[in-house]
């Protein structure tokens, strides 16, 4: 057979490899993750008594029995820590955590750290940047943490933003920057658009522009200024 023949035929071939795999890599790489999770969460069946356990109940293990477990647990923490009386316990327990020095460093920074990023007010990884990095003319995508006041704003006499440059392609790594706030751009992507970016190594990008949002009565909202 020709080569000029054969080539349509490989080129052929190849999309449909490529298309194999854009379609099976995201549901293996999801089903493992899920897994993953999952399994973690089933680790929450050990503290129930041994005679409470699927195994002994019903014969064998049910997988995912551990993630109803581990939101329950979750539930009933948050219900009783809203009265008084649980956050009298927490100061409590908190007291006696404060007196142990690794604990008390390793505790006092993970429970900032959530309050931050799950807390309602703030602006905690709700926005995405570009700052001109390793020099200018360069570009890379950050995350905003936070905004560095006390000491950091003061040494500086300036107002600084403390940024979250994530590393490709796993964005739970990297590094933190101080950057005045009239040198950042902030875009209009979401974070989960833009932990798409920085994951895909800059494959997958957001669509632009963005969709309008629809007023009331179907009206097309207006852009909204930026402050």
């Amino acid at each position: 057979m020709p080569l000029s023949e054969q080539r349509p035929r490989l080129v052929a071939l190849r999309r449909y490899l490529i298309t194999g795999l854009v379609v099976w890599v995201p549901l293996v790489i999801t089903f493992f993750v899920l897994k993953f999770l999952v399994d973690l969460m089933d680790n929450s069946l050990l503290l129930l008594p041994p005679a409470w356990r699927p195994e002994a109940l019903f014969g064998f293990k049910i997988p995912g029995l551990g993630v109803l477990l581990a939101a329950v647990i979750l539930l009933l923490t948050g219900l009783v820590t809203a009265n008084l009386v649980g956050r009298k316990l927490v100061e409590l327990w908190e007291g006696i955590v404060q007196h142990i020095p690794l604990v008390r460093t390793i505790y006092s920074a993970v429970k900032q750290v959530m309050e931050t990023l799950l807390g309602n007010g703030g602006d905690s990884f709700r926005k995405v940047l570009m700052i001109e990095y390793p020099r200018k003319g360069l570009w890379t995508l950050a995350f905003q943490t936070g905004v560095g006041v006390g000491e950091m704003q003061h040494r500086t006499h300036r107002e600084v933003l403390t940024v979250f440059v994530p590393t490709t392609p796993n964005p739970t790594s990297g590094f933190i920057i101080l950057v005045p706030r009239d040198d950042v751009v902030e875009l209009d992507m979401t974070v989960e658009d833009g932990l798409k970016l920085v994951m895909s190594l800059g494959v997958v990008t957001p669509k632009w522009p963005p969709a309008p949002k629809a007023g009331r009565g179907g009206e097309v909202a207006p852009p909204q200024s930026k402050s």
